[in-house]
């Protein structure tokens, strides 16, 4: 058995979930890669996938050798790109993930500007306001924005970003500017979010502890842009995070309101794996990605 042949035809058959679409990929007839999966799991001496009629699924056991194939093809592939004289230019795919908004406003110039500096790297870029599993979902980076869970992945921090209320001022003309959160009660509300009856906005107090305004919404939308643009048009008051407002509100189309309320900013990070086993491709990213992003934070 071609131990790094059948690791590479394994990693194919996990990152694409089918045996069927590994074969058409590699070229190879349906049982020779299921036969080449089998005889590295007997190698092994555990199963590296669970198989149904349906699906397949990594087991624990895959998924510890799934990370450590594809660390060592990636280093085998450096290696010879380095004999021939390519070491020079990394290449490969790289999937990375970022919030919606975050993501077209921040991360795509960055993708696109390292794209144009590695012509042979490859991007994936999946924007989702859900937190995808890093692992499940084989990225290979993401941006996060708050608070981090207890994890084994590495986190460079970027910046941070604030909850922000703001409004156009042509609601503010006819409502008047709210002096302190009870004031907001004067205002109609667009909240940002999924509750429908009656929402919270957490707000600092004068004394810098947390305090919580209950309110009845006259609009409720799921997305950011939704929530920003119905502000601009004077429909109500809405909460968002800096970032997301930071054009209308330079272009006069809202106006900040309520800052020395603003409860704690956000961090936000990129979560990677460890130096050590990062591939080339994800370093190099990591090393041109962070001070990029991190200049574009500033002031937002």
């Amino acid at each position: 058995m071609d131990r790094l042949k059948a690791m590479a035809i394994f990693l194919r058959v996990a990152e694409l979930g089918s045996f069927s679409a590994a074969g058409r990929e590699l070229g190879m007839p349906l049982a020779t890669v299921s036969r080449q999966v089998t005889e590295l799991e007997k190698h092994l001496g555990s199963p590296l996938l669970t198989r149904t009629t349906r699906a397949i699924a990594l087991t624990e056991s895959g998924e510890t050798y799934l990370k450590a194939a594809r660390q060592i093809l990636e280093e085998v592939d450096a290696a010879e790109r380095q004999l021939a004289g390519e070491f020079h230019a990394p290449r490969g795919e790289l999937i990375l993930t970022a919030p919606i908004c975050f993501g077209q406003l921040h991360v795509l110039p960055v993708v696109e500007a390292f794209l144009a500096a590695y012509p042979e790297i490859n991007i994936r870029l999946m924007l989702s306001d859900r937190n995808l599993h890093l692992m499940d979902e084989h990225i290979d980076m993401a941006v996060r924005i708050g608070a981090l869970p207890d994890s084994t992945m590495m986190a460079t921090r970027l910046g941070e970003v604030r909850p922000v209320v703001v409004a156009s001022p042509n609601l503010i003309a006819a409502h008047g500017t709210p002096e302190t959160p009870e004031d907001l009660k004067r205002l109609p509300i667009v909240h940002f979010g999924f509750a429908s009856v009656q929402s919270n906005w957490e707000f600092r107090t004068r004394q810098g502890k947390p305090d919580e305004l209950a309110f009845s919404p006259r609009l409720t939308v799921t997305t950011a842009d939704a929530a920003i643009q119905a502000a601009i048009n004077g429909v109500g008051a809405t909460r968002v995070l800096s970032y997301q407002s930071a054009e209308a509100v330079a272009a006069g189309k809202l106006r900040l309101l309520l800052e020395a309320y603003e409860p704690e900013a956000r961090p936000v990070h990129l979560l990677h794996a460890g130096q050590s086993s990062m591939p080339r491709k994800t370093r190099v990213f990591l090393d041109f990605a962070r001070n990029a992003l991190r200049e574009r934070m500033k002031g937002v």
